[in-house]
C-alpha cells in the first residue's frame, strides 16, 4: 500500500498508442521532420515577445483551494479552483524533508511536468518512477500538476474536447500565491518535464523570465515549428485524447506556434541552468529487444525518441551559437519510456540542487532508543531522513517510506502510505485519534491493512482507500465483527448528518448511524430504500435497531418513523408507524395472512393504501381496513 495508484488503464492506453503508430510514425513523421531539422533555422514566423514575469505576491485572480487530501505523511493533494480554466485543478505536493523539523521555514520548489497522456487522477512521475522516494530526503517542495492531457501546459486559443486549457496562466499566476502563502514555498523554482512536459519546461521558462532558475527537458520536442513538426504534434494530440492543435495555437502559420517554440525562444533562456537529454531510439538497457538488431519492441517509443534526439540536438546547437551553456546528455541508446526518465531524474539532481540553492546530499541523521529499534525491526521504512522532533506531547522521526511516532504510553509505532495520509487528514498526533498504538497490520481476510490508535483505528484496502473509524461507530462496528461483519470495510470518513444532530459513516455494504437512538447499521437493499425515502431527514428519521432476521430469509430495520422490510421474493419496502402499521400488526405482520409488503404507501381518493403479498390495507379518514 505504500506505492502509487493503479496504472493498468494508462498502460493499456500506451499499448494502444504503440499499435496505432508503429508504421505511421516512421513513414509520416520521422523522415520528413528529420530532414527539416538538419537546417540551422526554423520555417516559421518570428517569435512573439516573451511575457513579463508574473506577479506572485498576491492572487488577484481569485484562485482558491477548495479541497485538501493528504495521501501520505508527506504527500498532499490540493484542488485549486482556477478562474482561468473554470474548474478545480488538482496539484499534488511532495513536502520538503525538513517540513516538520523546521516548521517556520519555506522551501524552494521543483515542478514536475507530465507527458502527453497525463491523466486527471495522478501525475505519472509518482507511479512510473521512484520520484516520491527519491525526493524524500531533498529539501524542496515538489509540485506535481495533475491533468493536462495533450495541453503542452499552455494557454489555448479556444476550448476543445470539453477542456478550456489555460495552463500557463494557472501555473505562473494562479498557483504560486497559494503555494507561497499556505505551503511555505519560496519563489526559487526549477522545472523538469518529460516528452510534452520537456517542451513545456523550456518554453514556460523562456516566456516567463525569472520564474524558473533551472529547466530540464527529458526527451522533449524542442522545436515545434520545423518542417512537419506541427503535423507530428497534431497526429500525437489526436491519438492522445482527440485534441485539435488548431484550438491550442491555431494553424501552423499562426505566430503562437513560434511563441511556444523552445528553439525560437532560446535567447530568452540566458541565465537559466539548463539540462537537455534524450536517447537515440535504439534498444537500450530498459527495452525489450525485437528480432531486428538495435530495434526494440517499443516501436512508437523508438520513433518518438528519434524525434526527441533530433530536436534536442538542433536546440542545443542554437544554445551553443547564442553562448548559452547547457548540460546535454545524449544517451547512446534507449527509447521514449519511463525507466530512462527516472535515470535522468537522478542524473540531473546535483545541477538542479545547485541552481536552486539546496544541498545535494542529505545531512547525516541517526536513530536511537525505541524509535531506532522499531526502524531496525521494520526495514521497509527505509533510512532516516530527519532527526527526532517533538509532536503533540511525543516524538516523531521521518524515514524515506514513512514516519515513526513515540510516546511512553504507546511505544514507537510506524505509520506510512495511505494510512498515514488518512491520519494526517485527522490532524495526526494532535488530532482526535491521538498516537498510534500498533504498527500497520494485515487484516485476517488478507484484503486490507490497519493501524490502531489511542482513540480509534484506520483501515485501508486498495478498493476502499484509507478511512478512520472511532467512537460509538467503532464500538458498534467491532461488536458486529469488524471488517468481517455485515458492513465490510469503511468506504468514507465519519461525517455529521445534515439537518439533524447525529453522525454517519459509509461502509461497503451500508452505513453506520449514531444518534440519540444509539448506533445502528443500515444495510444492503434496506439502505437503498432508506436513501430513496430521504435518509434520516425523511419521514423515517434515524434507525433505532440493527437489521433483524425474520421469516423466509427476510430482514427488517426499525426507524423512528416506521420500519423497512426486505425479503428475497419481495424486495425492500417501508411501513409507516400509525394506522397502516397497526393494521398490519393486527393480522400478524409478515407472518400473518397479508405476508410481506410489496409497495410503499401511496395516495388514493380520501386516504392512503399499501399493498402486501396477499392483500392490502387502506386508511381513509380515521378508518383502517385490512383487505
Amino acid at each position: 500500500m505504500r506505492v502509487g495508484l493503479a496504472t493498468e488503464d494508462r498502460r493499456r492506453s500506451r499499448a494502444t498508442f504503440r499499435t496505432k503508430v508503429v508504421g505511421a510514425l516512421a513513414a509520416m513523421l520521422v523522415l520528413p521532420i528529420a530532414a527539416g531539422l538538419t537546417t540551422a533555422g526554423t520555417a516559421a514566423a518570428a517569435p512573439a515577445p516573451a511575457q513579463a514575469a508574473p506577479a506572485v505576491t498576491q492572487n488577484p485572480t481569485g484562485a482558491a483551494v477548495t479541497k485538501v487530501d493528504w495521501l501520505s505523511e508527506r504527500r498532499v493533494a490540493l484542488w485549486v479552483n482556477s478562474p482561468a480554466m473554470g474548474t478545480p485543478i488538482q496539484v499534488q505536493i511532495l513536502l520538503a524533508r525538513d517540513w516538520n523539523v523546521n516548521p517556520s521555514a519555506s522551501f524552494p520548489s521543483v515542478w514536475m511536468l507530465d507527458g502527453l497522456r497525463a491523466t486527471d487522477n495522478e501525475n505519472a512521475w509518482t507511479y512510473e518512477t521512484d520520484a516520491e522516494s527519491f525526493y524524500a530526503d531533498k529539501n524542496v517542495n515538489v509540485i506535481l500538476p495533475v491533468g493536462g492531457q495533450s495541453s503542452f501546459y499552455s494557454d489555448w486559443l479556444e476550448p476543445d474536447n470539453g477542456k478550456n486549457y489555460q495552463w500557463e496562466t494557472f501555473l505562473t499566476k494562479e498557483l504560486p500565491p497559494i503555494l507561497e502563502k499556505d505551503w511555505r514555498t519560496t519563489q526559487t523554482r526549477g522545472v523538469v518535464g518529460l516528452s510534452m512536459g520537456g517542451t513545456s519546461a523550456m518554453f514556460l521558462t523562456a516566456r516567463n523570465p525569472g520564474f524558473f532558475k533551472f529547466a530540464a527537458s527529458l526527451s522533449g520536442i524542442l522545436t515545434t515549428t520545423s518542417l512537419g513538426m506541427p503535423q507530428a504534434i497534431q497526429f500525437a494530440m489526436t491519438d492522445a485524447g482527440g485534441y485539435n492543435s488548431a484550438a491550442m495555437w491555431g494553424p501552423p502559420s499562426n505566430a503562437q506556434w513560434a511563441a511556444h517554440d523552445p528553439y525560437a525562444l532560446a535567447e530568452k533562456l540566458k541565465g537559466v541552468s539548463l539540462y537537455v537529454s534524450s536517447g537515440s531510439g535504439t534498444t537500450g538497457p530498459y527495452d525489450q529487444p525485437s528480432g531486428i538488431p538495435g530495434v526494440s519492441t517499443n516501436y512508437a517509443g523508438m520513433g518518438l525518441e528519434i524525434l526527441a534526439r533530433l530536436t534536442s540536438q538542433t536546440f542545443a546547437t542554437k544554445l551553443n551559437q547564442l553562448g548559452i551553456p547547457a548540460q546535454v546528455n545524449y544517451r547512446p541508446s534507449g527509447t521514449h519510456s519511463w525507466p530512462y526518465w527516472q535515470f535522468e531524474l537522478h542524473q540531473l539532481w546535483p545541477q538542479l540542487a545547485n541552481a536552486i540553492g539546496v544541498e545535494v546530499e542529505k545531512p547525516a541523521c541517526g536513530t536511537s532508543g525505541e524509535i531506532g529499534a522499531t526502524a531496525a525491526a521494520n526495514g521497509w521504512i527505509g533510512d532516516c531522513i530527519t532527526p527526532e522532533y517533538s509532536v503533540a506531547g511525543g516524538l516523531a522521526q521521518d524515514f524515506r517510506n514513512g514516519r515513526i511516532y513515540f510516546t511512553s504510553g504507546t511505544g514507537a509505532q510506524p505509520v506510512a502510505g495511505r494510512i498515514a495520509g488518512a491520519y494526517m487528514n485527522t490532524g495526526a498526533a494532535a488530532g482526535p485519534l491521538g498516537f498510534p498504538r500498533t504498527p500497520e497490520l494485515g487484516t485476517p481476510d488478507g484484503r486490507g491493512r490497519f493501524n490502531h490508535f489511542q482513540n480509534g483505528s484506520i483501515y485501508w484496502t486498495p478498493q476502499t482507500g484509507a478511512h478512520p473509524v472511532s467512537g460509538d461507530i467503532l464500538a458498534e462496528w467491532s461488536a458486529q465483527g469488524w471488517e468481517g461483519g455485515p458492513l465490510g470495510y469503511p468506504t468514507a470518513d465519519e461525517i455529521a448528518t445534515p439537518g439533524k444532530p447525529g453522525k454517519v459513516q459509509g461502509f461497503e455494504i451500508g452505513a453506520m448511524y449514531s444518534s440519540a437512538n444509539g448506533t445502528h447499521a443500515v444495510l444492503g437493499m434496506i439502505m437503498g430504500k432508506y436513501g430513496e425515502l430521504g435518509w434520516e431527514n425523511g419521514w423515517l428519521g434515524f434507525p433505532k435497531s440493527n437489521e433483524v432476521p425474520i421469516k423466509d430469509n427476510g430482514r427488517f430495520t426499525e426507524f423512528e418513523g416506521g420500519n423497512i422490510y426486505w425479503s428475497p421474493g419481495t424486495g425492500a419496502w417501508s411501513v409507516e408507524n400509525g394506522p397502516l402499521f397497526d393494521g398490519w400488526k393486527s393480522v400478524g405482520y409478515e407472518g400473518g395472512r397479508l405476508g410481506f409488503p410489496i409497495s410503499d404507501k401511496f395516495d388514493i381518493p380520501g386516504g392512503v393504501q399499501q399493498n402486501f403479498q396477499f392483500g392490502y390495507i387502506t386508511v381513509i379518514g380515521d378508518k383502517t381496513e385490512v383487505h
